[in-house]
């Protein structure tokens, strides 16, 4: 038999999705059989599955420590070879400033020293997050950006936190503000709407069609143009992939820098007069609208990220606000 006592880091999670984590290696079908038979109990009683854990719930396996091993898989700790840019950092978040040309998540051609081993490593130093006595919960980031475009990504390090922080991004209580220097002077702000879709060449497209596409909303106004160039502060209201580049690009202004939606010459000049080789978009500012929960206390409050200094050297050349 085996207790696990719950912490605030696994609290608000259903004890079936709880048990599959932790004995990550086991079928559904397994999981489901030992609470049918009361394998397993909640604080001393027959655990039907869809209690929500809270923080002191014990949990109790009735079952050999040799099945309870064979079913868990210890996650192993990424020893990263880059720091992390931390903007803020407290008990229950920690939010950073993500360089351009690092990705987040592993893919098919990025597989180590992404972004969230970083995070999860700087944890790991800290003291924060042990895989063996983390009983199925790892830090999680909540929202996502091109690998080659910078600035604020968000971590929850316990589940409360992580769950308020999806739900924040997905019911738009987060206002993501975004800075682009486009190719081409634009004089006035406005809304592109439309829907997005993706072809076999993971390019992008914007079309009427509602029965094509999701939909996306993209706020954008100047903030000053000069020289054939254009710095805008851009508000996304959905979060689709490639979303501000193509929308931009719809306008006829497209992000300077961009080899997939953007303008050949311009990408040539910037290329050579700066050694830039990718978008110059940085998500700048992120206002959360949280007004209870775990993360209620950052109701209102504004983070920002600091132009990374290419982006700043090429505002500096064209305009002469600092940003």
């Amino acid at each position: 038999m085996r207790e696990i006592h719950i912490t605030d880091k696994e609290q608000g999670q259903r004890t079936d999705k709880f048990l599959m984590k932790y004995l990550s290696l086991a079928p559904k079908s397994f999981i489901y059989k030992m609470l049918r038979k009361k394998n397993i109990k909640l604080n001393s009683r027959k655990a039907q599955g869809g209690e929500l854990l809270k923080a002191g719930d014990i949990l109790c396996l009735y079952l050999s420590d040799d099945t309870i091993e064979g079913f868990r898989e210890i996650k192993q700790i990424k020893r990263a070879s880059g720091g992390i840019d931390v903007i803020y950092e407290d008990e229950n978040v920690i939010f950073c400033s993500k360089p351009r040309g690092l990705i987040v998540h592993p893919d098919s051609r990025h597989s180590t020293d992404t972004l969230n081993d970083r995070l999860i490593y700087h944890l790991f130093k800290n003291g924060e997050y042990d895989p063996e006595g983390s009983f199925g919960f790892t830090p999680s980031v909540c929202n996502r950006l091109d690998v080659n475009t910078s600035g604020i990504v968000t971590m929850g390090k316990n589940l409360p936190a992580v769950q308020q922080l999806n739900r924040a991004f997905k019911q738009r209580l987060a206002d993501k503000y975004y800075l682009a220097v486009l190719c081409g002077e634009m004089k006035e702000g406005g809304t592109v709407r439309g829907y997005h879709i993706k072809d076999d060449r993971n390019v992008a497209h914007l079309v009427s069609d509602s029965d094509k596409g999701s939909p996306v909303c993209t706020h954008y106004r100047p903030l000053e143009y000069c020289d054939g160039f254009t710095l805008a502060e851009i508000k996304l209201e959905t979060g689709k992939s490639h979303q501000i580049r193509l929308c931009m690009s719809e306008l006829g202004f497209p992000v300077a820098g961009d080899r997939k939606y953007g303008d050949r010459a311009v990408n040539e000049r910037f290329l050579s007069d700066f050694g830039i080789r990718d978008q110059l978009l940085h998500s700048h500012r992120l206002i959360l609208r949280l007004s209870d929960g775990a993360l209620g206390y950052l109701n209102g409050r504004e983070f920002t990220a600091p132009l990374p200094s290419d982006l700043a050297n090429v505002c500096s050349y064209f305009f002469k606000k600092t940003y």
